[in-house]
């Protein structure tokens, strides 16, 4: 299964590159050949206890398949942009992928490093990766560019050594390499463009991501340090929580975000969400469906009757939640991009702050929140944090928050490009979706070395392309210019990434499905 894995993202690689082969698409490789060397070590370790932090079990590494997702993103991001000219964000796409290179090579370094004996042959592949990737960025990048990515690694380092003893058995080496690495370029954005405010200059709501996403993981790094010294489920701890949650958001936040977007971060919020009558309608048939989600939550642990407290729920019942999802993304993509890029920011950071609710037991909802999600927990929920739900709303929204969209003049890419945004709805609302529901209940022939049938896989496959031609149908923006055998390609390798990967598929296929989809 692992090797079947790597040969697909190893086609992913090979057929972004194809168009346009430079001194990127040699480091890619070299990268890539690398990566599935030391993810064989990575997996030893993992299976002896040797791998210095507790990361998520019954999962390989994934070191490959996460390793190529930043160079990727960064490469066909450039590209786009080097097209439409945009010179800031081609530069932009550099920096991204040569930041990932360095962050998946530090990752397979360390895994050489603390394996005994030392693997003589992955030492000599890394070597060559490495000094590959340094010649490359040394002719790509200039000065300043190279202690941004720098700054990026160090940043990377010191979060992962922080969250993965905190959270134990909550990631894969590839699920933190993907997360971290993200996390980390988006704070060391967030310090750059908070030391070079330019009033006019950049996106208020490209702003609002940066600061939601860094508050969150600060707000929670606090509260993770401040509890080690008292308990969290009494009252007095939770008053407190709530007091310096509302501090360090007024306080803190606010004032970064204020000093970024140059206006008062609640009126812009209040004048962006009212601003149409289409907003209007689309935020109360999102509330309709988030209150459906909770129905679905609480009618589910209705059911749950006290001689079954273990009792779990179903995959089909898991999937309702994608439903819905897909019921939520579709009408935003059509009618309001920016609305859904702002409300799925909004809705990320009420996720995680019920997740640390949840986590620290906050009065009053705390032990509620833990007892209603515990019905929904999978083997993929092992650690401290539930974070299957997280992962969902990221899969969808990571599509719609990385299209450049100072790429797409006409607010579209052209050909396959056009369907980026709806990379999530495609990957993980239909086609992982799909394949659940059909390949629990009707699949038969299993592929080799996995769970995931044959059956699910082709049904998913076949529920995109009858998606793509809905979205044909209903969004006029979507032009393919006959690029449908790419389109049907892209959705094939993803579909079959999903039958062999044991990563969380929620978000690394939309990932792959984008980087397809815009090479």
């Amino acid at each position: 299964a692992v090797l079947v894995e790597s040969l697909l993202v190893l086609a992913v690689v090979l057929s972004v590159h194809a168009a346009a082969w430079d001194r990127f698409s040699w480091c890619a490789v070299a990268l890539a050949l690398q990566a599935f060397y030391a993810q064989f070590k990575w997996d030893r370790l993992l299976r002896l206890g040797g791998a210095v932090f507790q990361f998520r079990g019954a999962a390989n590494s994934g070191l490959l398949p996460a390793s190529m997702v930043m160079p990727l993103l960064g490469v066909v991001m450039k590209e786009r942009c080097r097209a439409a000219g945009i010179v800031y964000f081609e530069r932009l796409g550099v920096v991204v992928a040569s930041a990932g290179m360095l962050l998946a090579l530090f990752l397979s370094v360390l895994a050489v490093g603390i394996t005994k004996p030392v693997p003589t042959n992955t030492c000599v592949l890394t070597g060559i990766a490495g000094s590959v990737v340094i010649y490359t960025m040394k002719h790509s990048l200039t000065v300043s560019e190279v202690i941004e990515v720098l700054e990026v690694l160090l940043i990377f380092v010191y979060l992962s050594m922080i969250l993965l003893y905190l959270l134990p058995r909550c990631f894969t080496p590839g699920e933190a390499l993907l997360v971290l690495g993200g996390v980390s370029f988006v704070l060391n954005q967030l310090i750059k463009r908070s030391l070079n405010v330019i009033e006019g200059r950049g996106d208020p709501i490209d702003f609002f991501l940066l600061v939601a996403v860094v508050g969150v993981v600060l707000l929670g790094l606090f509260f993770t340090v401040l509890f080690f010294f008292m308990d969290s489920g009494t009252w007095i701890s939770s008053v407190f929580f709530h007091m310096m949650t509302a501090v360090l958001g007024l306080g803190v936040i606010m004032p970064w975000l204020y000093r970024l977007i140059q206006r008062n971060p609640l009126f812009w919020l209040l004048q962006f969400l009212f601003q149409t009558q289409t907003r209007l309608y689309l935020l109360v048939y999102w509330t309709f469906l988030a209150a459906s989600a909770c129905g679905v939550v609480f009618y589910q642990n209705a059911k749950r009757s006290s001689e079954s407290k273990k009792h779990q729920a179903s995959t089909i019942t898991r999937k309702y939640f994608h439903f819905i999802v897909v019921a939520t993304y579709v009408p935003g993509l059509i009618y309001d991009r920016q609305l859904l890029y702002v409300a799925s920011v909004l809705c990320l950071a009420v996720f995680v702050f019920l997740e640390y609710v949840r986590y620290f037991r906050i009065k009053p909802f705390g032990q509620t929140l833990r007892h209603l999600l515990s019905l929904f927990l999978d083997e993929r929920d092992s650690g401290p944090l539930i974070l299957t739900h997280i992962y969902l709303l990221l899969g969808m929204s990571l599509p719609v928050w990385l299209f450049p969209r100072s790429c797409a003049p006409k607010g579209t890419l052209p050909g396959a490009g056009a369907l980026v945004p709806y990379s999530g709805v495609l990957a993980v609302g239909v086609g992982d979706t799909i394949a659940s529901v059909f390949g629990s209940t009707m699949g038969e022939i299993k592929w080799p070395g996995t769970k995931k049938t044959f059956e699910g896989t082709m049904t998913a496959i076949f529920a995109q392309i009858i998606a793509v031609a809905l979205i044909l149908i209903f969004d006029s923006s979507v032009n393919l210019n006959a690029s449908y055998a790419w389109i049907l390609a892209s959705v094939s390798l993803v579909s079959l990434l999903e039958a062999y990967t044991t990563q969380i598929d929620n978000l690394l296929l939309p990932l792959y499905l984008q980087i397809m989809l815009m090479a």
